[in-house]
């Protein structure tokens, strides 16, 4: 069974590098070289006269404006109005800056609030997207557009938008769909006698760090963004520390944006055209500020002649299903990287893929995280059955190897070979037991990746749980809500007594697995061992209750399966006695099983 298993491993490890090389990596060369085809192809269509002007303009504020005063600013405001989403349309320099969601509010409850993902661009938090033209080095960023009276931007109600910069004459029309998607249509007529020089561009800003920003190493908030089928991306510490930390890159397909944990927006550019892309701090600004930016090639607009440049800004929650929609309906590249897969991406993306299958399916992303479980487990069944089997094996023998260890006490290396020799005699590989655990933790962190960055299961309940993003709130300290005090509340030490029902049941799983196990040799070991089950307990109460429920399942499952293989494989497991002799025993090893002969 040992030499089928590895060459069992061996064999998927050959298939997955072979599909690497042979399928993925020259799929991804194929991209690039068309990318880099297109792009000196945009070069070479440049005039080589014209050199842009690549300073973008900084729009700023004086002083700090509430979001009601802001909304007030200006030459005026279009209203917005979608099934997903409310706000305006700020006149001033068409700026979109005013977006709240409809199906997210800042909690559980009924009448919270609703999640806004754009503020004004006047405000002093201000998050905002712009697509405009700079022409003949004057930028458009604060002109003033005129629009129809009354006109409401709808999916059904286009808006368009007029203006005059001298002899150019420009029209702006902006849609939206039932979703997160702007598009937008810019008609400029050089009706002057003198050419233009245009120079297109986009750009997300955003003033300060968000408040809620969470903090945490394994997920990116910040700008990004993606040019040429590659991304790049700048946490706001970095750029606040040097600014040559700034990046600059170029490439066709692509767009820049500003994340959140659960939130994006982002300008996007024609994907068949080159562009630079800039993801810097904003130099001159009163407040930090980010922006990341697009670019496109400069053109020259002779008198009498007209161009359409076509763009879109996206608002809206990283609904995975939905970025990957845009990122196949619009050919918007690498879209769906959005969403911070992390570097155990080739686990997350089916992951994701197979937790939204199963809450579609069932309606409860609870039920969801422990039918995935299920499949998890199975996939990884024929190591689980071989680690189990090992430990039978070592159950088996636990008697001779306890004399083994009395005989030869004082010679180690004897003691060692002799051992060995045991293990040789009745066919078991101690390492077994270990492979099952190694190869389900990068499961666990893809997992746990999932469960923390993707939205699906933001104020999804289960049970007692309002939410599975948040940590279960319940504690043992106040007795599950009995006594009307919350210990969390307590300075340096409340999160530490944030000790839930979940958790509870989660070192109660652990503790029982590890009386399925053969008990180290060493005493200290044992011990150690011993208080791993209390220690996870503590470490896993802060975090999710959907993570914390897949791993209490996980493991409530393991310990079944354990017990039956074991069972099967002749090892003399008496769960019962060895749980009992944890609290009625002196030995620090917790012995040998009480049946063990």
């Amino acid at each position: 069974m040992d030499r089928n298993f590895v060459l069992a491993l061996g064999l998927a490890l050959l298939i997955f590098v072979g599909w690497d090389f042979a399928v993925l990596r020259p799929q991804q060369k194929a991209l690039e070289e068309a990318q880099r085809v297109a792009a000196e192809a945009a070069a070479a269509a440049e005039p080589e006269d014209f050199t842009p002007d690549t300073q973008l303009d900084v729009p700023n504020v004086t002083e700090a404006m509430s979001r009601e005063e802001a909304l007030k600013e200006g030459p005026g405001r279009i209203t917005i109005d979608t099934p997903t989403m409310k706000g305006s349309l700020n006149l001033r320099g068409a700026t979109l800056d005013d977006i709240a969601l409809k199906g997210y509010r800042t909690t559980v409850k009924d009448d919270a609030p609703m999640v806004t993902v754009l503020s004004p661009r006047s405000s002093a938090d201000a998050t905002f997207i712009r697509n405009g033209i700079i022409i003949n080095g004057e930028s458009d960023d604060s002109a003033g557009w005129s629009a129809p009276e009354g006109a409401t931007l709808t999916p059904e109600t286009p808006v368009t938008l007029t203006r005059q910069q001298g002899g150019i004459q420009h029209q702006l029309t902006i849609s939206v769909d039932d979703q997160f998607m702007f598009s937008t249509e810019h008609k400029v007529m050089n009706a002057g006698d003198e050419e233009a020089k245009l120079l297109p561009y986009g750009y997300t800003m955003q003033r300060g760090v968000p408040d809620d920003l969470s903090n945490f190493m394994i997920l990116f908030e910040g700008p990004l963004g993606v040019t040429g089928g590659k991304q790049y991306s700048r946490k706001y510490k970095k750029l606040d520390k040097n600014a040559s930390n700034a990046i600059e890159e170029q490439g066709v397909g692509g767009w820049a944006g500003i994340t959140e944990k659960y939130w994006f927006a982002a300008a996007i550019p024609p994907q068949d055209e080159n562009f630079k892309l800039d993801i810097e701090k904003v130099k001159g600004s009163r407040k930090p500020t980010y922006r990341s930016s697009y670019q496109l090639d400069g053109l020259v607009l002779e008198p009498g002649q007209q161009v359409t440049i076509n763009s879109n800004m996206f608002a809206g929650a990283k609904v995975v299903e939905t970025l990957r929609t845009y990122e196949k309906d619009l050919g918007i590249t690498n879209f769906d990287k959005a969403v911070d897969w992390g570097m155990f991406f080739l686990l997350t993306r089916p992951i994701q893929s197979g937790l939204h299958f199963f809450g579609e399916l069932t309606g409860n992303y609870g039920v969801a995280i422990l039918l995935l479980t299920l499949v998890i487990k199975a996939l990884l069944f024929p190591l689980a059955n071989a680690s189990y089997v090992s430990m039978a094996g070592m159950r088996k023998v636990g008697p001779e190897m306890k004399r083994i260890q009395e005989r030869y006490k004082d010679d180690r290396m004897k003691q060692q070979q002799e051992v060995m020799a045991l293990y040789k005699k009745h066919k078991i590989n101690p390492a077994a037991g270990c492979l099952p655990v190694l190869l389900q933790m990068p499961i666990f962190f893809a997992l746990y990746k999932v469960l923390f960055t993707t939205i699906e299961i933001r104020h999804e309940g289960f049970l007692y749980i309002p939410d599975l993003s948040e940590q279960d709130p319940t504690t043992i300290f106040n007795l599950f809500g009995l006594i009307p005090f919350d210990p969390t509340t307590i300075p340096m030490i409340g999160a530490f007594l944030g000790l839930g029902v979940l958790p509870l049941l989660m070192g109660a799983a652990m503790f029982v697995q590890t009386k399925l196990n053969p008990p180290p040799t060493d005493p200290v070991q044992a011990q150690v061992f011993g208080f791993l089950p209390l220690i996870f307990m503590f470490i896993f109460a802060p975090f999710a209750a959907g993570l914390v429920l897949y791993w209490f399942w996980n493991t409530f499952l393991g310990v079944v399966q354990q017990y039956f293989i074991m069972k099967r494989a002749g090892a003399d497991v008496d769960l019962i006695a060895n749980i009992k002799s944890t609290f009625t025993s002196s030995s620090p090893t917790g012995d040998q099983p009480a049946n063990d002969k």
